[in-house]
């Protein structure tokens, strides 16, 4: 099959723990034709079919010239078997504006994985409220006196914008609620960004695990990132140590629960966050941490994907 990958530039990539180069490999692996864009090189002229600007690649297993380029051409998304939406966060405005290029072209039928319209309905921190019985006291709000009386209400909170990745803009307040105004007036920019307000969970301190759900089901090994030193934050991009382990029975509740509902809308790969037995987050963009789960168990997570990605194109 041909395989689209739409992801930020390959140049970028950091293959010793990348998890969209173990999926590229995992492909090439078995056969497959793979191609690379950006989201900026994917185009529409009206009275025309999205068309985008690729470079299709092979993987050469060198450490450093991973990839070659073998030609480079615009060609219409519908003439490739699959597509994978790939973009890192942050979801902007041209993320958003790329999904709806990307459904256009489902409509011309191409397949997109993860699907652009459940891209769109599910950002990642807001997609948990669905899910309250598993979700920890959590709001969300603009205003000010609304953070303020849930601080009051439980204590000891922790504060996050909405558009937030790897940890950035997490602030937690203690009961003494010591500069909550001034971390309010940096988050909600004077009313203007909502906020996510969470009870902070203290269990926190054995890890921020990331369950890896695929086609509905979840992957037997979670990657707890567990902060270092005094960091409140357990993301491995804010410093958090990564350590694998065996899903406990209340994480392989949480994946058999939520997989096939969001399986169902469109999402091949979910990565749910969970601290202690409460859902955090429910990433759906570009999840990560294929590579750590794998060194650390064996566990093949890129050929679970990959089985899960050619069973949904059969």
């Amino acid at each position: 099959m041909n395989i689209l990958i739409v992801a930020d530039p390959l140049e970028s990539f950091k293959i010793h723990k990348d998890t969209t180069f173990v999926m590229m490999r995992e492909l090439q692996r078995r056969g497959h034709a793979l191609a690379a864009c950006e989201p900026q090189h994917i185009h529409w002229r009206s009275g025309g079919v999205v068309t985008a600007s690729v470079r299709a690649v092979r993987l050469t297993g060198e450490a450093n010239a991973w990839f070659e380029v073998q030609s480079e051409q615009a060609l219409a998304l519908k003439d490739f078997d699959a597509i994978l939406m790939r973009k890192d966060p942050p979801f902007d405005s041209e993320f958003f504006y790329a999904t709806h290029l990307l459904e256009q072209a489902e409509r011309e039928g191409a397949r997109v994985f993860n699907k652009p319209r459940a891209l769109r309905d599910h950002p990642e921190k807001l997609a948990l409220m669905e899910f309250p019985d598993f979700a920890p006291p959590t709001l969300v709000t603009r205003r000010d006196a609304d953070i303020r009386a849930f601080h009051a209400e439980h204590g000891d909170i922790i504060l996050k914008p909405l558009d937030g990745m790897g940890g950035t803009g997490i602030f937690r307040v203690k009961a003494d609620g010591m500069n909550l105004g001034a971390i309010i007036e940096t988050l909600n920019q004077g009313g203007a960004t909502s906020v996510m307000v969470q009870r902070y969970l203290p269990e926190i301190v054995d890890g921020d695990k990331r369950l890896l759900v695929i086609g509905g089901k979840p992957v037997p090994y979670c990657l707890a990132r567990i902060p270092q030193g005094n960091e409140v934050r357990g993301n491995l991009a804010a410093g958090g140590k990564g350590v694998a382990r065996p899903l406990t029975e209340r994480d392989r509740a949480i994946g058999e629960a939520l997989g096939p509902i969001l399986a169902a809308r469109g999402l091949l790969l979910v990565g749910v966050d969970v601290i202690g037995d409460k859902v955090t987050e429910i990433n759906v963009t570009s999840p990560t941490c294929f590579q750590e789960i794998q060194q650390q168990t064996g566990c093949d997570v890129a050929a679970l994907f990959v089985d899960a990605l050619e069973a949904a194109l059969t």
